[in-house]
């Protein structure tokens, strides 16, 4: 199975967020949101907690409606339409959250498949030779037979993105992937995300390792109080953020 998204020609925005709003009851937690995502390259997301960033992965993955605004995918496919095919939306886009989400009933194996054999159709054994060929690309192989409560936070994180690209999707989502991981294992983690962007994969990432943001970056988009506040090249954003909110930010977490 390969994960060489690269073309010659690409759309220049891949993902285009324009004007989304998101309340919860009368908190507003996205505020008019607009950013353009190239087609594989990685756009970061940064922040403080509750600026935002956590819910709009959620909207660009059709786990959270919309209240005004809209989320469109490749110029066709319109992520916040009341109508909107979520089998096709889950097909494309790929979420991992920071707490892995495995069903612990089910073996590292069974937890791979279970998408591609329902949502997807495939065989049992097309299904399984496919997430064995993954397992075995990110050094899992030996724990396919495991249930997740035999596997470490690290390989528990890296078990469920290999369970979102079971599913072959041309965009991921990472949504504080490591924040709750020991800080041993977080290399790991971040090792498997720097080999999908080496691959060309389409990334949104919300993350607070600000150094692996720098590296792995196209566009970094600082987020306050549910607003895109600046939005630049890794470079510019960390090198030579422009507002004083930036700076602030930078400066406190670094």
């Amino acid at each position: 199975m390969s994960f060489e998204f690269k073309s010659e020609s690409e759309p220049e925005s891949f993902i285009r967020v324009d004007g989304v709003w998101k309340s919860f009851d009368t908190h507003p937690v996205l505020r008019g949101i607009s950013l353009d995502v190239a087609a594989h390259s990685a756009t970061v997301l940064i922040g403080a907690s509750g600026s935002g960033k956590s819910t709009l992965l959620r909207c660009i993955n059709a786990l959270e409606t919309v209240d005004a605004g809209s989320i469109v995918v490749d110029s066709e496919l319109d992520v916040t339409a009341f109508n909107a095919d979520l089998d096709a939306i889950r097909r494309r886009i790929g979420i991992v959250f920071q707490s892995y989400n495995l069903f612990p009933h089910m073996k590292v194996l069974e937890n791979i498949t279970l998408g591609p054999t329902r949502v997807l159709k495939r065989s049992k054994k097309e299904s399984i030779e496919a997430a064995m060929q993954l397992l075995t690309r990110f050094g899992l192989e030996a724990k396919a037979h495991d249930y997740p409560d035999r596997l470490s936070g690290g390989q528990s994180q890296r078990v469920a993105i290999v369970r979102a690209l079971a599913m072959e999707p041309e965009i991921m989502l990472f949504d504080e992937i490591t924040s709750a991981l020991d800080p041993m294992l977080v290399g790991e983690v971040l090792d498997t995300v720097r080999e999908l962007r080496e691959g060309g994969l389409t990334i949104v990432m919300a993350t607070h390792e600000m150094s692996f943001a720098k590296e792995i970056a196209d566009q970094v988009c600082f987020l306050r109080d549910g607003v895109v506040w600046e939005s630049g090249s890794a470079e510019q954003i960390f090198e030579a953020p422009q507002r004083a909110e930036t700076q602030s930010f930078l400066h406190r977490v670094n």
